[in-house]
């Protein structure tokens, strides 16, 4: 405890240190407990990798949108995918700079809820995404003389829809509870953001039903959106192995690529803080934070680049803007 009244020191409010307050005005991060003397360093590789992703995101959104010849299914729903990333990266990153920089950890209540809002959300929706993508690459590959009658535009519409709906009706409850408990322990977050769990645990009350929802909407968000992609790729495989030449075979598979790296770039940093989370009690606390905001920064950087680099439709709009605007 005389540890954590040290750390209380810079961010000292008139109300921050008393233990019976059950509706706290504000809460303070306190950023990456630990490595406070390193924080401008750690800014520079998190500014680094946000201008990456609004760059790219705002590049791929910007070539859809002008070039007619990509008004299809498979880049409606790449723009809906750097739409969420903008959003998620976007959720986090400015109040985790005021931190960085100014030593600014103080939130206001409703603005903590909020965030903790945005970032479940468009995490889940982005996993939604990514089973929309599956889909897209499944009907084009293993149904292509069906493709068009399939995925018309009204039915991509309802999927945009339903993957927004999804997303935020079932993370609806998590501020909507956070909101309820009362609070009467501190109200000191030691995390760079409003992360769900480091909030409730601030409440002095039994919080298992937080718990318990937030463990079955991880699995209904990520364990069921795994299975259907995994499945997605089942059928694809069987389909490109029946194929009758290696050449066929390679080529058809190659038009996966980009999606496969997307998805693995998304769900290996969110498992790895996932298991971190749940069973790396004896990690650094440092270590924990540093690997949540990486999962929330990292894919929204690569996903651009990745889908820049492996699109040829893409890669050669991209070259012929750069080299009119060298011209």
């Amino acid at each position: 405890m005389q540890k954590i009244s040290v750390c209380l020191l810079p961010y000292s409010m008139p109300d921050s240190n008393t233990t019976d307050f059950t509706n706290p005005s504000t809460f303070l991060l306190l950023g990456i407990p630990g490595l406070e003397a390193a924080h401008v360093w750690i800014s520079i590789p998190f500014c680094t990798m946000y201008a990456i992703a609004v760059l790219g995101n705002f590049t791929i959104l910007f070539i859809v949108k002008s070039e007619p010849n990509l008004h299809g299914p498979m880049y409606y729903f790449l723009c809906m995918l750097a739409v969420t990333d903008l959003v998620l990266s976007t959720s986090i990153l400015p109040k985790t700079l005021s931190i960085f920089w100014f030593n600014s950890g103080e939130i206001d209540f409703n603005a903590c809820l909020t965030q903790l809002y945005f970032i479940f959300c468009f995490s889940g929706m982005e996993s939604g995404i990514f089973v929309a993508m599956a889909f897209n690459r499944y009907v084009s590959i293993c149904n292509p003389l069906r493709y068009s009658t399939i995925l018309t535009n009204p039915v991509v519409a309802k999927i945009g829809l339903a993957v927004v709906l999804r997303g935020g009706m079932l993370i609806l409850p998590y501020p909507l509870l956070a909101r309820r408990w009362p609070y009467c322990k501190t109200n000191i977050i030691p995390h760079s953001y409003c992360e769900h769990i480091a909030v409730v645990k601030l409440a002095c009350a039994d919080i298992r039903i937080s718990s318990y929802y937030s463990l079955s909407v991880g699995f209904f968000f990520f364990a069921l959106n795994v299975f259907f992609i995994i499945m997605s790729y089942i059928q694809i495989l069987r389909t490109i192995l029946s194929l009758p030449t290696k050449d066929a075979r390679l080529k058809t598979f190659g038009t996966c690529g980009s999606h496969l790296c997307v998805i693995l770039a998304f769900y290996i940093p969110t498992l790895f803080s996932a298991l971190m989370h749940r069973f790396g009690h004896n990690v650094p606390l440092h270590l924990h934070i540093l690997t949540a905001n990486m999962y929330l920064l990292v894919p929204p950087m690569l996903n651009p680049i990745i889908y820049g680099v492996r699109t040829k439709q893409i890669r050669d709009r991209l070259l012929r803007l750069i080299t009119h605007k060298g011209a």
